[in-house]
Order: structure tokens, then sequence, then C-alpha cells
């Protein structure tokens, strides 16, 4: 029996559909589960070494990190990224952090480059396992990123959580981050091979 030709558009119609209503339906989920899909935490656990993430909103991500030295989680701390290193590192001091403990690695400029120009410090000193501290929402990148670049290295994550919402729409902050980390998710996937969908 002869297929009749005018019923291709009408199911590539269906198709397109089905497709745009799916990726609302993903995107709904995504923007209204940020926590449970972005935020990668091991708990309480000790390390050879503290990463800390530059970027954030207000040094929270260092005083996590200090937080964490002061509860034993790691004997040093290395400060990487470009920008608010010197600052991380005064509120490191000023909060105890002795500044022989403390190693700043001044250059990168994305989270790739965190990871990339870290990692050889980290094997220089011969640490096997490190805890990585960022914000909640930047936790996943951070983790899987590292991982990549370094999988003879535990890595453990324990990110600062300013600004985890009871509502994903609060505070507009980060929403916004919310946003684009899913984006520079995909992105790090096509353009590093970094697999966000490591760890679940």
């Amino acid at each position: 029996m002869p297929i009749n030709p005018s019923s291709r558009p009408l199911k590539w119609l269906w198709w397109l559909t089905g497709a745009f209503l799916l990726a609302l339906l993903l995107g709904g989920i995504a923007l209204c589960f940020p926590q449970q899909l972005l935020t990668v935490d091991s708990g309480p656990v000790t390390a050879e070494a503290l990463v800390l993430v530059g970027g954030g909103a207000k040094l929270e991500r260092a005083q996590r990190a200090l937080a964490l030295y002061r509860a034993g989680a790691a004997p040093r701390i290395i400060c990487t990224g470009l920008g608010d290193g010197d600052a991380n590192r005064a509120l490191l001091e000023h909060g105890g952090v002795p500044a022989t403990n403390i190693f700043q690695e001044n250059e990168s400029r994305n989270t790739s480059e965190n990871a990339r120009f870290t990692v050889p410090l980290l094997h220089q000193w011969g640490v096997t396992n490190a805890i990585l501290v960022t914000s909640w929402y930047h936790s996943r990148r951070v983790h899987q990123c590292f991982a990549h670049y370094a999988p003879d290295i535990v890595f453990y994550s324990r990110p600062d959580y300013a600004g985890y919402p009871a509502s994903p729409w609060q505070p507009q902050i980060v929403r916004g981050h919310v946003k684009w980390e899913y984006l520079k998710l995909a992105g790090y996937w096509f353009r590093y091979g970094v697999n966000p969908l490591g760890g679940f």
C-alpha cells in the first residue's frame, strides 16, 4: 500500500512537538530542583589538602574553607583562581591559618583551568586525596573537572551553601548562576569532555 506523502509533514510535526514538550519538562525539572542536580557534597571527610576555588560573591567560599580547616578536614589550603586569591588568603590568615599552610595558584581564569593548573601542584606534593570547596551550584562542575584531569586523585566536595534557597527562584543572583551553570555543564562536556553526569 503506497504511503501518502502528505502524512510525512504531520508525522514530523508530532515528533517536533513531542521533543519541544520534553525539553520544557526537563528544563522545568532542572530549574525546580537545582540543589539536587547541581550539588555534590561528600559529607564529613578528611584529606591531605583543601582546594579553594575562586569566585563567589562575598568570600563565602573562603569562609567555608576556613571552617573546614578549623574542623581538621585538611592541613593545608590551595587557593586557585585569578582575581580574588589575595583576598581569600587574607581571610584565611586572619582566621588563623598559618601563611606557610596556604598556597596560591593565581593564573586560572575558569573552572577547567582551576583544575588543570592545580593538579600539577597536587602531584608535586604527592597528594592522593583532596577536598574541593566552592559554591553548591558550582560543585558538580568543579568536582567533575578535577576528577577528569586527575583520575588518580580522590576528590571530595564540601561546598558552601550560601543562597541555598527553599525556593529555587530566590535570591535573584543565585537563580542567574543556576541557569548559567546548566549551560556551562553542557559546554564543558562538548569542549573538554568533562562528563557532568558523573556521580549520579
